[in-house]
């Protein structure tokens, strides 16, 4: 019998996978500004690990990062067609068969057929046919599943959200204890921690948990919490918290809880709500990237942040062009763990 296990994210990366922004994309009207934010994260994971970048077309992208001084022998460059830049969900989940790596790709739909996503559908086959994962086997679960929509303590928990897990647009034929068996087959979970209030507004998703609670090294769960109660968000959050206080570790204790702040409000230049949240951080081999958005609280999540994760640098990362798609910096980064690249 072959043994599974999700690792979890601040296991050993040999790389991340981004999605470069391009005419192409909803970001057009916002070109310049994304791509510097793309440019910042690129040069900063580089530092620390490889990142694998796909793009339309590498020649203009080759020359920006040139440009932007960043060493082009960490990052591998691929032309690749794309929809869009949300590498986390269209992105391999990997998983450890007999602790060697093997690359699940599953369906990504626009989160349930939003908007479109044919070609980013195709990215991790493509790759694999482009020879950038080297041996690691592939397969196809056969099921809609984003990465944004799951978090792994790397021992056989999975922490998730109903609304986004059983929304009828993703996997319509599988009632919730069907979908823990699939789950639990391809991802060798063995427990799952369900989470049904929680929401950010402007949010595509149905709730993925990276934006809401973030499963972290010594049982500890980081997790959004708004304490003004005027805010629409308020009492949502607030039974999220309290849903959070129920689970417990494998072995019966409550988990460590460590709220991050809620930054004020952002808007859209058309007035609608933004989805910051300081929640979709990034961990890397020696680093926690962290999305900030010239807020007051930016220093709160960042210090906050750094108590979870002692060891390693903590690095904000200015994502206000980010959330004006409705998304942040874990969203367009997929990490992928020691052994995946070729």
């Amino acid at each position: 019998m072959m043994q599974r296990r999700l690792p979890a994210e601040w296991e050993p990366q040999d790389g991340v996978l981004l999605s470069w922004p391009h005419p192409q994309t909803d970001w057009k009207d916002h070109l310049d500004e994304v791509q510097q934010v793309f440019l910042d994260i690129i040069r900063t994971i580089s530092r620390f690990e490889a990142v694998v970048l796909v793009a339309p077309e590498i020649g203009p992208v080759q020359d920006q990062l040139l440009g932007a001084g960043i060493d082009l022998s960490r990052i591998s460059l691929i032309a690749l067609p794309t929809n869009d830049t949300w590498a986390r969900d269209f992105g391999p989940i990997t998983v450890l068969q007999d602790q060697k790596p093997l690359l699940l790709d599953f369906g990504f739909n626009g989160w349930g057929l939003k908007f479109a996503a044919d070609l980013d559908n195709q990215v991790t086959s493509r790759l694999a046919s482009c020879g950038v994962w080297g041996t690691t086997p592939l397969q196809v679960p056969g099921l809609i599943l984003e990465g944004g929509s799951i978090e792994s303590d790397g021992a056989g928990t999975l922490l998730t959200t109903s609304e986004c897990l059983l929304n009828p647009n993703r996997n319509p034929h599988l009632d919730k204890g069907q979908l823990e068996g699939a789950l639990a087959h391809h991802l060798g979970v063995s427990r799952f921690h369900w989470l049904n209030h929680g929401f950010l507004a402007g949010d595509d998703t149905d709730s993925h948990i990276d934006t809401l609670a973030r499963i972290c090294p010594q049982d500890t769960i980081v997790y959004v919490r708004c304490s003004d109660q005027g805010d629409p968000h308020y009492r949502a959050l607030q039974q999220m918290e309290a849903e959070l206080q129920e689970l417990k570790t494998v072995t019966g204790q409550s988990y460590r809880l460590v709220p991050l702040p809620w930054p004020r409000p952002c808007y859209h230049p058309d007035g609608h709500k933004l989805p910051a949240t300081y929640a979709n951080f990034l961990i890397i081999n020696g680093a926690v990237l962290v999305p900030i958005y010239d807020d007051p609280q930016d220093q709160v999540a960042l210090t906050t942040i750094a108590t979870v994760f002692p060891e390693r640098e903590i690095i904000g990362i200015d994502c206000r062009p980010l959330i004006l798609q409705h998304g942040s910096l874990h969203c367009v980064t997929m990490q992928l763990p020691q052994g995946v690249l070729a």
